[in-house]
């Protein structure tokens, strides 16, 4: 009996090889070595083996005689977090923020000047300043090496900084937390911030972003600042988007129990108080993406300038922000739909309550009405 125990336990692993060999999308390993192939424990690992439920080559119970390594197939794209900024050979940084919905940017001038570790430098197009209401450009007053340290701060709650080490900028976004309205969580700031590279080249005729990079060309015919500040306000535009995108996925979450419970036929446990609050989430949040923004059309800034405006256009492609703010647009109004769903089962629900108070106060008016009749003509009249 132990012979045939030890043979049936050899031909399951063979069985499991040529299983492995057979799936291109699972490999299958046995738990349970050849070496421990004995008499004495081949009754008990053949009880292991039959006694493990293998129902799908995807789910595996804890513990069970085979362990799948499932090779990875298509993967959702995400944003890869790490704890320090990389350096690439050649190359310097340039990282972008969103901190909070709205700078001060009046009183961040007046911070920086007093300061004085950074100045204010307004750029210039032909004799004309360019947005300084919308915008800082800061450069640093001292160089720590031959290429410059520049800032830029959006009103809208983004900045952007170019070859500023982590201990700096860490230290520049604490200078910033005095002048924000309305404070982003740490998390998500630092979870949703943009990194990309540049460099200078003399082998083009003037900036571009290829393979991901920034090559910048300060022999081009335009400004040379307002190509970092095309670069910055693209950057700025997708950290922003990211943030909303992350509030967008937590307000998804706050209402997915009730989807659940409209699937299961379960009575909503939402107030009238609630619904107004979720509709007004929505209607801020889809205010601030369409109208308060620049997302669906290109800043008023570059239409004259043809040159920056592909700049602009060629960075927002890069980062997708036409795609993902279609995307936001749909998810947003699928919101919307639920949101004016449940107002309306709210409101249907309130006129049903009120119909049968009616018909209750009706029913009480007709019983007294009866026993005032009972009383007049049978009791009154014996």
């Amino acid at each position: 009996m132990s012979f045939i125990m030890l043979n049936s336990l050899k031909f399951c692993s063979k069985w499991c090889q040529v299983l492995s060999k057979g799936n291109a999308h699972y490999t299958w390993r046995l738990l349970v070595p050849e070496s421990s192939f004995s008499s004495s424990s081949c009754s008990s690992n053949l009880i292991r083996f039959l006694n493990t439920k293998v129902a799908s080559p995807k789910f595996v119970p804890k513990g069970a005689l085979f362990s799948p390594t499932i090779r990875s197939g298509l993967t959702t794209r995400k944003k890869k977090l790490r704890d320090t900024i990389p350096n690439k050979h050649g190359y310097w940084n340039v990282v972008a923020f969103s901190t909070a919905e709205e700078y001060d940017l009046d009183n961040i001038r007046i911070g920086l000047e007093t300061k004085n570790l950074y100045e204010v430098h307004p750029l210039d197009t032909e004799g004309v300043q360019a947005g300084t209401d919308s915008f800082i450009h800061a450069v640093a007053h001292y160089q720590v090496e031959e290429e410059p340290r520049q800032i830029f701060i959006f009103r809208e709650g983004s900045v952007v900084l170019w070859n500023v080490s982590e201990l700096e900028y860490t230290n520049f976004l604490m200078f910033l937390k005095h002048y924000e309205l309305q404070s982003y969580d740490e998390k998500l700031i630092e979870s949703e911030r943009e990194l990309m590279h540049y460099k200078y080249t003399d082998s083009l005729k003037k900036s571009t972003l290829m393979n991901g990079n920034i090559y910048l060309c300060k022999d081009s015919s335009s400004n040379f600042d307002l190509d970092l500040y095309t670069f910055s306000n693209a950057m700025a535009s997708s950290v922003k988007l990211g943030i909303w995108e992350a509030t967008l996925e937590k307000y998804v979450e706050s209402i997915e129990y009730i989807t659940e419970d409209m699937k299961m036929g379960r009575r909503i446990k939402i107030g009238p108080k609630e619904v107004l609050r979720k509709t007004g989430e929505i209607f801020a949040l889809r205010h601030s993406i369409n109208l308060s923004s620049d997302l669906l059309d290109v800043p008023d800034f570059y239409w004259d300038r043809e040159q920056l405006e592909k700049l602009y256009l060629l960075t927002c492609n890069y980062f997708s922000i036409p795609r993902r703010t279609k995307i936001m647009n749909e998810k947003l109004n699928h919101c919307l739909e639920l949101v004016e769903l449940l107002s309306t089962h709210l409101s249907d629900r309130h006129h049903v309550r009120l119909e049968w108070m009616i018909i209750v106060l009706i029913m009480v008016e007709v019983a007294f009405e009866f026993i005032h009749y009972y009383n007049t003509y049978y009791v009154g009249g014996t």
